[in-house]
């Protein structure tokens, strides 16, 4: 029988979220924390919640970029990051930077002050089956929790390392030289193609085996590295023709402006239902993100090429959220238990901190039996929440949030920095609208 507690296992930045959205509601909250009695590689602060571990950046703060608007989407509905954040922040241009200390002390003495909410200073190793339950334990889940988690989710759904590759929009690609085609005409023209004939690829995988790429720690470092996710850089560097007889390879396909094969191509492939955003296929990499940006925008078509989001290769506990999560983030499998942060598959400080907000008011509503919070698909969270629960995705890989994801205006504006203003407007007008402060 479930009680009327509800459990929060994780104090990162999700979890204090979805902890003080339960407690702002009136609902006891049991949070569990193993620090310090059990710290992560990647932690130092023992004694303090909501730990920025790698960057006291917190991105864009004006609200025509991505990063922005999902700040002031959280700031409708109150969020102790971006309370504590604005208190502690630095110089640093048009961003929200912060002194990192300063940043987990306030939210770490709100949290323990709070007369709702009880601290377990405690390593779970089994999910509560009495009390509705928000697992919000980050990318370093403890194994023992992991390994449950695994079991609640079937082990094929949960994944310990992250190897993504580049996504761009649809609209950014150059159809003068790309072109839709499946191999052998098989299918239903799923992929786009980019063509490169011998000196755009000689020149291109010059570019590539030279680029610079970012230096892995021993922890992030994965025990074997499989032929599947292994960096397109690395591949490469096997050789000259490596690449174009493995990911590149243009068999079965036709350049419709020559009729002839190519050397080499590139293909993409559809990341979302909308078809606004594509992936290069094979192209999981560990190149800085300036790198990627300059060597990826020599392939044919991608010149100008919008990235929504890089390639990136390090330890990340994430589940397959499109095929285990519901649209409130609750497991299919028991909808008592919710899932939030870098675990349920978004990817990002604010973005974690974003869904712990969303999964902790709908485990209220789970408790009082009321209807779920679902945002609209044009809002930053809610195009965020859609993705990673969206079936028609393959191949998994976590998502930040990008204007690439939230369904086109009505009518197109073709100036991007006047088209993002047009789409934060159209959120903050639902949240205007429909989030009062009197619900807070």
């Amino acid at each position: 029988m479930i009680n009327n507690r509800i459990t929060v296992i994780g104090a990162g930045l999700a979890g204090c979220e979805a902890a003080n959205q339960i407690a702002k509601m009136g609902i006891k909250v049991d949070l569990y924390e193993m620090k310090p009695k059990k710290m992560t590689p990647a932690h130092s602060m023992k004694d303090m919640f909501a730990e920025l571990v790698c960057s006291n950046s917190l991105k864009a703060a004006r609200v025509d970029s991505a990063a922005g608007l999902l700040k002031e989407e959280m700031r409708r509905f109150g969020s102790i990051c971006l309370e504590s954040a604005d208190l502690s922040s630095v110089a640093a241009g048009g961003a929200l930077a912060v002194d990192r200390e300063l940043f987990s002390q306030r939210i770490t003495d709100a949290i323990r002050s709070n007369p709702n909410i009880t601290v377990h200073n405690e390593c779970v190793e089994k999910i509560p089956e009495e009390t509705i339950t928000v697992i919000a334990t980050g990318p370093l889940t403890d194994s023992a929790l992991a390994e449950a988690i695994s079991e609640l989710c079937e082990s094929e759904h949960l994944n310990f390392y992250d190897a993504a590759a580049p996504i761009v929009t649809k609209e950014s690609v150059d159809f003068n030289k790309a072109f839709f085609a499946s191999r052998y005409g098989k299918g239903d023209d799923d992929y786009i193609n980019c063509p490169m004939n011998k000196d755009e690829y000689t020149l291109f995988y010059n570019e590539l085996i030279n680029a610079e790429s970012v230096i892995v720690s021993e922890f992030d470092k994965p025990l074997t590295v499989y032929e599947g996710c292994m960096p397109v850089e690395v591949l490469a560097k096997r050789g000259e023709d490596s690449i174009r007889f493995g990911p590149l390879k243009p068999v079965g396909l036709r350049d419709p402006r020559t009729g002839h094969r190519p050397w080499a191509v590139v293909q993409l492939r559809r990341e979302n239902a909308q078809g606004s955003l594509y992936n290069l296929v094979g192209f999981q990499t560990n190149l800085k993100f300036g790198e990627q940006k300059r060597v990826f925008s020599l392939i044919p078509g991608l010149e100008n090429a919008e990235f929504m989001r890089y390639g990136v290769m390090h330890r990340n506990t994430f589940i397959n959220s499109p095929k285990v999560l519901n649209k409130n983030l609750s497991l299919k499998k028991n909808s008592n238990i919710f899932i939030a942060g870098q675990l349920s598959g978004v990817e990002g400080y604010m973005e974690s901190a974003a869904s712990g907000i969303i999964a902790g008011i709908n485990a209220v509503a789970h408790l009082l039996g009321e209807t779920p919070l679902i945002l609209p698909e044009f809002t930053m969270i809610g195009a965020l929440l859609q993705y990673i629960c969206d079936e028609s995705v393959t191949d998994f890989q976590p998502m930040g949030a990008n204007f690439g994801i939230i369904p086109p205006l009505e009518n197109h504006i073709r100036d991007k920095r006047e088209r993002y203003g047009a789409l934060a407007e159209r959120s903050l007008n639902w949240f205007n609208q429909n989030i009062k402060e009197t619900e807070l």
